[in-house]
């Protein structure tokens, strides 16, 4: 299980996304409100972004680590000067069994696209791939997932939830101009505000305009409208 975040829209800092908000996913490594599995998440944290200043060819930039968001001083003082336009984050809970290593922290990425997996998958059900970061069940979806493509990425859930039918499946992707996620099984909230689009597992704030997105959904936002498909799979 974690605790994931993404943002579409005008530059913001790091910080402001990660660290700053008052149950932002610095504080949601230690004391979510929403997480229905888990009481921590202290097994390694990710964060990917695009940097204004480099090409649109290039691919994402990333930090990642296998100790808990709180104990990275470093990142502390850094993350305020990374600006970017796009950001996926997440604070990871390894399941049983899983290695701890910043390889098994999101975001994976395909060189293009930034993915983050909040869930648990039978790792039986997953076609292993050479392309995959780490030997986790979240980067051996992520990889089948790029593999695929992201536009198939609703079908490519309820595929792998029909072999898994406990699979829990909160997919969040973004690049520089769209951002799409699944909900399956846990919890996804959508902020809109003037100048972007956040998705995260829970709110990192109490502004109002937080919404609540239903399960088995597919989410697809271009930093200003918000389009939701409903997903068919097994009961």
């Amino acid at each position: 299980m974690c605790r994931h975040l993404g943002w579409l829209g005008a530059p913001r800092a790091v910080s402001a996304l990660m660290l700053d908000p008052p149950y932002g996913l610095l504080v949601q490594s230690y004391a979510p409100r929403r997480q229905k599995h888990g009481l921590v998440n202290a097994d390694g944290w990710g964060v990917g972004f695009y940097p204004p200043d480099i090409g649109e060819g290039a691919p994402p930039c990333r930090w990642r680590s296998a100790a808990p968001l709180w104990a990275d001083a470093s990142f502390a003082s850094v993350a305020p000067a990374l600006r970017s336009e796009c950001v996926v984050a997440a604070v990871r809970s390894a399941s049983i069994g899983m290695p701890i290593e910043p390889t098994a922290s999101a975001p994976f990425t395909d060189g293009s696209w930034l993915l983050s997996h909040n869930g648990l998958v039978d790792r039986a059900v997953l076609p292993l791939s050479a392309h995959a970061e780490s030997t986790v069940d979240s980067a051996l979806l992520a990889a089948l997932i790029f593999d695929r493509g992201l536009d198939r990425l609703g079908e490519t859930v309820t595929e792998v939830a029909a072999r898994d039918p406990g699979a829990r499946l909160n997919i969040l992707a973004a690049n520089r101009c769209e951002m799409v996620a699944t909900t399956w099984g846990d919890t996804l909230s959508v902020l809109r505000t003037g100048d972007g689009v956040a998705l995260a597992s829970e709110p990192y704030d109490d502004d109002p305009r937080w919404e609540d997105l239903p399960d088995r959904h597919l989410v697809h936002t271009d930093g200003t409208a918000v389009q939701l498909t409903a997903l068919k799979g097994p009961a």
